[in-house]
């Protein structure tokens, strides 16, 4: 009888998932479970395959990257498709981040959230993934500013003012005519005008 109960219980609760840390990730990396040129990233405790660019996504990566580049100067590093430390669990691979500058070039640690000043992630085939996972993600580690760049769609969708898990402005800026500010690099101006030209 004792017995009956404890397995329908155990039946109810269904099965729990195993969430991987960093260092487990970096074990497996170590160990050859990982591949050394694998596309992966770890986003709370899950593995997660990253897509596969194509000439599109990269291209726009490669023209964020001049972009950001030009408009940042001094004040910032521009890193491109390098992992940022949210926490135990996450360690996700943006297309771009801009960091605070560090004479070490984070060559000694992972920039943490309170060295990113923005994060950028470019989606052609990922859309849904990065804004419903990966922006929520970024907001509840306090991430400052997201830039979503829907290569498809045309658009980009800046997420701002990080609060309980979530970012408390958004909005589709103008690209033409204007140059964009970041919060936390407010003498920076970045000329996107020309982004979604082909």
């Amino acid at each position: 009888m004792i017995y009956s109960g404890i397995m329908s219980q155990t039946a109810t609760e269904g099965p729990r998932r195993h969430r991987l840390t960093v260092e487990d990730y970096y074990r497996m990396g170590e160990a050859g479970i990982l591949a050394p040129d694998a596309r992966v990233e770890l986003i709370e405790g899950e593995i997660i395959d990253m897509a596969p660019p194509g000439s599109r996504h990269a291209g726009t990566v490669n023209q964020l990257t001049v972009l950001l580049q030009r408009g940042a100067g001094q004040g910032a590093i521009v890193q491109v498709q390098n992992p940022i430390s949210l926490d135990r669990y996450s360690e996700p691979q943006p297309d771009l981040a801009l960091l605070l500058p560090r004479a070490d070039y984070y060559k000694s640690a992972l920039a943490k959230p309170n060295e990113v000043i923005l994060v950028v992630e470019v989606a052609d085939t990922t859309l849904r993934y990065d804004r419903d996972r990966k922006t929520g993600l970024y907001a509840r580690n306090g991430i400052a500013e997201v830039w979503l760049v829907d290569v498809r769609g045309e658009r980009l969708t800046r997420y701002r003012d990080p609060a309980q898990g979530s970012y408390g402005r958004v909005d589709e800026p103008d690209l033409i005519g204007t140059r964009l500010a970041v919060d936390s690099l407010p003498d920076a101006r970045f000329d996107l005008s020309a982004l979604f030209a082909r």
